[in-house]
């Protein structure tokens, strides 16, 4: 698989590339090192040199620059979890597949969880300035009609009239993920740890 060129078709023309995933024998394993673990690496690459290099703006603090060792540790620490909510929101895509009247299927789970995010993982080159981090957010926004378009396709053959339904639990599961996610890296690297220049 071409990283450059998936990355450009689910961005730029996803309708298309779903039609091409669709099609590709891939294992999950595949999935994961030629693709997922490269870029889920760009925005965890990216924080941690706008962390350390530029800082970030703290209220009633103001703008510090973050520790060398703590920024290390959060890109570290973010980038694992990152690629483990990819893989449980896979997992919970194919448990829902029988609720749908869908085919279970774990690699085309993987395909939608991890293709879905590549605007995100693509736009996670802004987290370098964390004044533009809203960016990411928009590019985070636009990758849920990427998921969208993905149960669309077909994928997980779902019945036209049970896509909406589908594609509205994962997003809740997505956000409940996400929240689970941030309160365990908040509590990891707590601001007292910048505090004290960890």
């Amino acid at each position: 698989m071409d990283i450059l060129s998936r990355a450009q078709g689910i961005i730029l023309n996803p309708k298309a590339e779903w039609e091409k995933i669709k099609t590709e024998p891939q294992t999950s394993t595949e999935l994961f090192t030629s693709y997922l673990a490269i870029l889920a690496a760009i925005p965890s690459a990216a924080q941690f040199l706008g962390y350390w290099l530029i800082g970030l703006s703290i209220p009633f603090r103001g703008h510090i620059r973050v520790g060398f060792g703590f920024s290390l540790g959060r890109a570290v620490v973010s980038y694992v979890f990152l690629l483990i909510s990819v893989y449980i929101l896979a997992l919970i895509i194919n448990a829902l597949a029988p609720t749908f009247s869908s085919r279970s299927s774990q690699v085309n789970a993987l395909k939608l969880a991890a293709f879905s995010m590549t605007p995100y993982f693509v736009a996670g080159i802004f987290y370098i300035i964390p004044v533009l981090s809203v960016i990411v957010l928009l590019a985070g926004l636009y990758g849920l009609y990427v998921l969208y378009l993905g149960f669309q396709s077909g994928l997980m053959e779902t019945p036209p009239e049970k896509v909406m339904g589908y594609f509205v639990l994962t997003i809740v599961v997505e956000i409940i993920l996400g929240l689970v996610v941030g309160l365990i890296l908040g509590a990891i690297f707590s601001l007292g740890s910048i505090y004290r220049g960890f």
